[in-house]
């Protein structure tokens, strides 16, 4: 068990540096917290990162992720959704995904949504700790995605906490972790 957990870590880790930049038919945001409508600092640094791949002609469109927390007036999706705007990103580039209170969850209703569009290659936006269970999880859904993380750096606890989850995902499956953990 031990060397399980040290190899799954260990993946993690290295995972934390990846960047799979590539051209794609569309970026995916992962939500993070939000404020009255305006992203966190976190949020806002995975938007911006999306922002540079629209606007370097990687991706067509981008599409944001994130549900509403209780009591929150707005979702991590619309408050992405106007924070992009604002950045001039045209409304027909934008594809907004709010019926997601998880990464799995926010990752299997974009591949729907996408599906239904006849995409399926994607850039996942995120933050670096995030990487290799996002791939997973994206592989998992049906999605060809591959990972272009924020600039941010990972803590200690990120990647710990990341390592545990994609132990435990890796044997029961990241939709049944969803019901156990996020």
């Amino acid at each position: 068990m031990l060397l399980y957990l040290g190899f799954t870590a260990a993946q993690v880790v290295s995972a934390d540096g990846w960047d799979h930049s590539r051209d794609a038919d569309a970026a995916v945001v992962l939500g993070a917290a939000q404020y009255n409508g305006t992203p966190s600092p976190v949020f806002r640094s995975r938007l911006d990162r999306a922002l540079r791949l629209y606007e370097d002609g990687r991706v067509p469109m981008i599409v944001v992720t994130g549900g509403a927390a209780v009591g929150d007036r707005f979702t991590e999706a619309y408050s992405g959704l106007t924070y992009l705007k604002k950045q001039g990103v045209p409304e027909e580039d934008l594809v907004v995904v709010d019926d997601g209170s998880s990464t799995w969850e926010s990752m299997a209703a974009s591949g729907r949504v996408l599906r239904r569009r006849g995409v399926d290659k994607v850039q996942l936006v995120s933050d670096p700790y995030h990487s290799f269970r996002l791939e997973a999880i994206a592989e998992e859904v049906g999605l060809d995605g591959k990972v272009s993380p924020t600039d941010r750096a990972s803590s200690r606890g990120e990647l710990f906490r990341e390592s545990m989850l994609v132990a435990a995902g890796r044997i029961i499956g990241y939709r049944r972790l969803v019901n156990l953990v996020e």
